[in-house]
């Protein structure tokens, strides 16, 4: 018995070209991946989670699953579509195992499932060299799946981890949704931020190249941002838009990062001793009050008292866990966490030299030890979808 199957609206994903069959694509995590999806019998949509196309962007759809597989490719001809194409039962037999297998193939995506950290190794072996560490509720792609042992890419990390702290699925999904938030990256010299979606309207502030801001919404030609803690609006023409999520560190970067804070910290020393103050990297140079203050700032600076304390709370919760790197610092640098750092907006906050002083008394506060969030290491936009304590504009985990 043949099978008319429609290739031309339906498509999945399971390897690197994709296996037409009539069922949504699954998202794969990764920067500029393109990952369509067509519903069931209907005209194609885009999903732009990954893209850099000038469309607006979704949110990831769902993992495909085995059910859906069997459920559309056992449906019968007159059940799916005609299209005149005929497949023979040994071809529709050999979509359904390659769509049963799509999770495991390569550039699925893949999510640690530890408390900590776990080690990314050269080669499938617990004695194999290191290459770098995947952080709690980091994200990554895979390389190559065995039964014990995967291979994977998150960031610029790449290596392999045992399959025991890694989740895949609909479980990886899951967290993936639950943890990822849609980001804007500012792609031109200069944007002004404005109160409503209208260049009439009041100028907030100006943000720079390079800057990355959470998207709340979107809406003719403007991307509603979090800045500092409020709703404004950026011009949509002048950013790009990506699905963010936590990844890995390599060893050369925690290398880097350490010895970076190292430099740091002897530069310090030397200033204090001296009594002599320079005025070259100030982000390396600068104590952990004015550190910690400027992310606050650029995190939550218009946010209430309260709001200000939670974020620097989330920090030192960090530097606290052992889930973390161990210092002010290197939380705050790790790669693939906090974006202002990332971008530099952090640098230039210290640079400037305006930190607001309910910024550094929250910052001491906090350093004192101070939380008002109790043990929650993560925050994101309240109404999220996330379960946690609220505090104006941020909800904390």
């Amino acid at each position: 018995m043949n099978r008319s199957i429609n290739l031309l609206t339906a498509a999945v994903c399971v390897t690197a070209t994709a296996v037409m069959t009539n069922i949504a694509v699954p998202p794969v995590y990764g920067e500029g991946v393109e990952t369509e999806v067509y519903e069931v019998g209907a005209t194609p949509s885009v999903n732009l989670a990954f893209c850099d196309r000038d469309k607006e962007v979704q949110a990831p759809a769902h993992v495909i699953t085995s059910k859906d597989v069997l459920s559309i490719c056992s449906a019968g001809a007159g059940d799916v579509t005609d299209s005149g194409v005929d497949l023979t039962d040994e071809e529709v037999n050999g979509y359904i195992y390659a769509a049963e297998n799509a999770w495991k193939s390569e550039g699925a995506l893949v999510m640690a499932d530890v408390n900590q950290s776990v080690n990314m190794r050269e080669e499938p072996d617990e004695t194999s060299e290191l290459t770098g560490k995947l952080y709690k509720d980091c994200g990554g792609t895979i390389i190559e799946y065995t039964d014990e042992w995967t291979k994977i890419k998150s960031g610029e990390a790449v290596g392999w981890v045992s399959n025991d702290y890694l989740l895949f699925a609909d479980e990886a999904q899951a967290l993936y949704e639950e943890v990822g938030c849609l980001q804007a990256k500012v792609n031109g010299q200069t944007l002004r931020v404005r109160v409503d979606t209208s260049t009439d309207s009041e100028v907030l502030g100006m943000v720079t190249e390079g800057d990355v801001f959470e998207v709340v919404s979107q809406e003719d030609g403007w991307v509603a941002i979090d800045f500092e803690g409020e709703d404004a609006y950026i011009s949509a023409e002048y950013v790009d838009l990506s699905y963010k999520i936590d990844h890995g560190e390599s060893i050369e970067k925690i290398k880097a990062r350490e010895k970076a804070e190292a430099d740091a910290k002897a530069r310090a020393a030397k200033q204090e001793a001296s009594r002599h103050k320079t005025f070259g990297a100030y982000a390396a140079d600068a104590d952990d009050v004015t550190l910690l203050a400027a992310l606050i700032q650029c995190e939550a600076g218009n946010q209430s008292y309260e709001g200000k304390l939670a974020v620097g709370a989330v920090v030192m919760n960090r530097v606290r866990s052992g889930a973390y790197p161990s210092t002010l610092y290197s939380v705050i640098y790790a790669s693939g966490q906090f974006s202002p750092a990332g971008s530099g907006k952090v640098d230039r906050a210290i640079a400037s030299g305006n930190l607001k002083s309910s910024c550094v008394q929250a910052a001491r506060e906090a350093l004192s030890g101070t939380s008002n969030v109790g043990t929650a290491t993560h925050f994101k936009r309240a109404g999220a979808h996330h379960e946690g304590i609220v505090i104006g504009g941020h909800v904390f985990w």
